[in-house]
């Protein structure tokens, strides 16, 4: 009985190496099969150990299920590698899990489009704000410009739209001087031009598109002419300052109306 106890022992301790082993090289995929082979491997072995003590006993053996084939008057497995070899032939096949047993992957959600979304809808919700704060807002411009419209009618004038490019004083002037058939050139008895400034008169193509050039040197020339009545108003040098006005689209203001209005002056 003990040399039967003992042979059980090592095989327990080596089928539990087997399972060990088995266990360790299994997958989420394989992992469901391979329990389930360990499991039936440890059954069978303590179904069969039971079979032996029982015939060592002389006690009646009861029907073992799946054993069927269990000779128990064959001699015992001689070592461990034969009991290695029977068990192997004996095991089922790993079965493959099935697609439904299979773990289902949950995407991640993609944080940058998230973000972006969230990004778009709140410039959205606040475009849609500004532009219900719009409706609700007085239109100054709208206001001001249906009473200009009123006085332009009533004065027998009209509204010229100019291209806001920095050069509108000065395209204004050289389009209204033509339209006056007045032209570019100023009165030689109220300013006397530079040559470069005759030459972009000459030059002229169209008062409309390139006029203001014409304007602008003669508007240089006048300040740098007159110069005590304009140079205690700047907050830079003379020189520096007709040079904008003179090769920049430096933006016209007050200072430029009070030299462009005698500069190109008609008469007394």
């Amino acid at each position: 009985m003990d040399e039967l106890l003992s042979k059980h022992r090592k095989e327990q301790k080596d089928l539990q190496g087997r399972i060990t082993q088995k266990k360790k090289s299994a997958t989420k995929k394989t992992r469901r099969g391979i329990n389930d082979d360990c499991e039936r491997m440890q059954r069978e072995l303590n179904e069969r150990h039971q079979a032996e003590i029982a015939q060592l006993n002389g006690e009646p053996l009861e029907p073992v299920e799946a054993l069927e084939d269990l000779n128990l008057d064959d001699e015992a497995p001689a070592d461990t590698e034969s009991n290695e070899n029977k068990t192997s032939q004996d095991a089922e096949p790993i079965p493959k899990p099935t697609q439904e047993e299979q773990p289902t992957q949950t995407k991640k959600p993609n944080r940058q489009k998230a973000r972006l979304a969230r990004r778009a809808a709140e410039q959205a919700a606040a475009a849609e704000a500004a532009a219900e704060e719009a409706a609700n807002q007085t239109n100054y411009r709208g206001d001001e410009k249906e009473v200009m419209d009123a006085v332009f009618k009533k004065l027998g004038l009209k509204e010229i739209e100019v291209n806001p490019d920095g050069h509108c004083l000065y395209s204004s002037v050289a389009k209204q001087l033509d339209d006056s058939g007045l032209g570019l050139r100023p009165d030689p008895s109220r300013i006397v031009l530079q040559p470069t400034t005759q030459s972009r008169i000459d030059t002229v193509a169209s008062p409309q598109h390139d006029g203001y050039r014409a304007v602008r040197a003669v508007t240089a020339d006048f300040i740098d002419q007159n110069k005590d009545d304009f140079e205690a108003f700047m907050e830079e040098p003379l020189d520096v300052y007709t040079r904008k006005i003179k090769l920049t689209a430096e933006w016209g203001g007050h200072l430029e109306l009070q030299a462009i209005a005698p500069g190109l002056r008609r008469g007394n």
